[in-house]
């Protein structure tokens, strides 16, 4: 579970960093939390014309002292921390981010490469998703309000629609309580529903006993057994949080296939996607995959 006292966004003047950065607002408003803006490296200077502010039309702003004022008119009622720092972007981050309930990022900055879909591989938001010690989300240039909300025909009051599924890929074979708790907190702040979806690919049938995660007897050889015995430790797994968020509608889902091509599957018309990270390790091939070409937010969760 997340211990920090705020949610912290990464500024560097950028479309992707501005629609993360109101991402990170509404996220804050969500968990009664306030927000803290951080900028590193050289202050970027952009002309800027703000209206009722008191300076002079047409000065020159930081990237930084922009994005706080536009969220401020944004999301009048929530607290707007700003922060720069001349340390380089990635090592900032990381460590804005360790005194952070979340942090985040836009999928890509100034690197001076095109990416029209997904999260720009080598990029600052993907090394900082790699090493972080608290939830990293990657919102990608964009991202607008009504894409976290289901679509509805007819005449409904803003703010009212229901928020988009929440959907975790979970890996059976790790202990991941950390990164369970946080999409059972994360639909739970949206009242939004929560979709489990373990994938694995079932090995070649040798004729040899195999063991299941969570499983008191070995299962011999048929698939069938083994995807029952993984249904049953999924279970398992999300009983206690399911009692602990008794208003949080659940479905699990056990299928084959490779995990990074179910969950883009799985991820097609929801608000989130949430995936994990071994503390201490580097993000698994699932992870780097999903992260390039998914196209809602994601959240890499390091646990264990």
């Amino acid at each position: 579970m997340n211990t920090g006292t705020t949610i912290t966004a990464g500024i560097d003047g950028s479309r992707a960093s501005l629609d993360a950065a109101d991402w990170a607002a509404r996220e804050a408003e969500r968990r009664r939390l306030p927000l803290r803006l951080v900028h590193a490296g050289t202050p970027q200077r952009v002309a800027a014309r703000v209206p009722d502010v008191d300076v002079r039309a047409g000065c020159a702003r930081s990237a930084l002292d922009r994005a706080a004022i536009q969220l401020s008119y944004a999301h009048p009622a929530l607290d707007i921390l700003a922060r720069h720092t001349e340390a380089p972007a990635v090592p900032a981050l990381l460590a804005a981010a360790a005194e952070s309930q979340t942090l985040v990022v836009g999928s890509r900055g100034h690197t001076g490469h095109p990416a029209p879909a997904g999260f720009l591989a080598g990029s600052v938001a993907l090394a900082v998703a790699a090493a972080a010690e608290r939830p990293v989300v990657l919102v990608r240039e964009g991202e607008l309000p009504e894409d976290e909300r289901a679509f509805t025909s007819g005449d409904v009051l803003p703010g009212t629609v229901p928020y988009r599924p929440v959907v975790l890929g979970l890996d059976l074979e790790q202990s991941a309580d950390q990164l369970v708790g946080h999409a059972f907190e994360t639909a739970a702040v949206r009242s939004a529903p929560l979709l489990v979806v373990h994938a694995w690919t079932p090995p070649p049938d040798d004729g040899r006993v195999r063991a299941e995660p969570s499983a008191t007897v070995a299962s011999p050889g048929g698939a069938h057994d083994r995807e029952t015995a993984r249904r049953h430790a999924l279970s398992d797994v999300l009983r206690p949080w399911r009692a602990r968020f008794p208003d949080t509608p659940v479905s699990e889902e056990v299928v084959h296939g490779r995990p990074a091509d179910r969950l883009l599957r799985a991820s097609t018309g929801s608000g989130l996607l949430i995936v994990g990270r071994r503390a201490g390790e580097r993000l698994g091939r699932a992870a780097r995959t999903v992260i390039r070409q998914v196209t809602c937010p994601v959240v890499v969760v390091p646990h264990g």
